[in-house]
């Protein structure tokens, strides 16, 4: 996919990656095999990447062009971590169509809720496929920084407006929709699984080009430093382009 492999969706999927990890390792015990639910998993970084570590994963993804290149992707996994990966052609919304309640450990909803005009209903049924105590990772467009990225482009106009609107063009051409913190905690928090831990991603790099490379492995070990380490520190967290909110279900 274009852009796959560039400084830009690197820092955002190694960033989230290490987040997610660090929420994991710090509500389950060391080797314990997870039940995951990836909803709209798109090539199916992350799905792989906990596939990989020994969890057992399942991939819910509309897009057939995107379900296609996730099963390429799992085509060239070994055959250990291919047995452990199961992919659905399905919508997030109808979860309950596909799952039993209670049937997951972890549910991924990344990069999701901008292409959702009512998200609400998709978040309670997310809720639903979590079993008590289980962890919903949620990363979305953060509507309070929309004026961040064409301001520091020198696209004026397109800044001044974002203070009044939830809705930005992505680099697509698209028109989809942004979420704020404080929302997304008070919806969580309806939804029966409050708001846990919450960090910034891609906070000096989302003006990079997609079709721009990676770095020398020295210059990229800096950037994703300087990268996480903003991505948990107020004030840089809350200008970041997206948010990755960790919900746990109620007991």
């Amino acid at each position: 996919m274009a852009g796959a492999g560039g400084l830009r969706n690197t820092v955002r999927q190694e960033l989230v990656a290490r987040q997610l990890e660090e929420q994991i390792t710090s509500r389950y015990p060391v080797g314990q095999r997870l039940r995951v639910l990836d909803v709209g998993m798109g090539q199916g970084t992350q799905a792989l990447r906990l596939a990989r570590a020994g969890h057992t994963v399942t991939g819910l993804e509309s897009d057939a062009v995107m379900l296609k290149a996730a099963r390429e992707a799992l085509a060239g996994e070994p055959a250990g971590i291919r047995e452990r990966v199961r992919l659905v052609e399905g919508d997030g919304r109808d979860t309950g169509v596909h799952f039993l309640p209670g049937s997951f450990d972890v549910v991924l909803c990344h990069g999701v809720l901008m292409y959702v005009e009512e998200p609400d209903g998709l978040l309670a049924g997310l809720a639903r496929m979590l079993a008590p105590g289980g962890l919903l990772s949620l990363l979305v467009r953060n509507g309070d920084a929309l004026a961040m990225r064409p301001g520091a482009a020198g696209d004026w106009q397109t800044a001044l407006d974002a203070f009044d609107t939830d809705t930005y063009t992505n680099r697509l051409g698209l028109k989809v929709r942004a979420d704020r913190l404080e929302a997304l905690t008070a919806t969580l928090d309806g939804i029966a699984a409050p708001l846990h831990a919450w960090y910034g991603v891609r906070i000096f790099t989302d003006h990079v080009g997609n079709d721009v490379e990676l770095p020398a492995a020295d210059e990229l070990h800096q950037v994703l430093m300087l990268e996480e380490r903003a991505g948990r520190t107020d004030p840089y967290r809350r200008v970041a382009a997206l948010l990755h909110l960790c919900g746990v279900r109620r007991i």
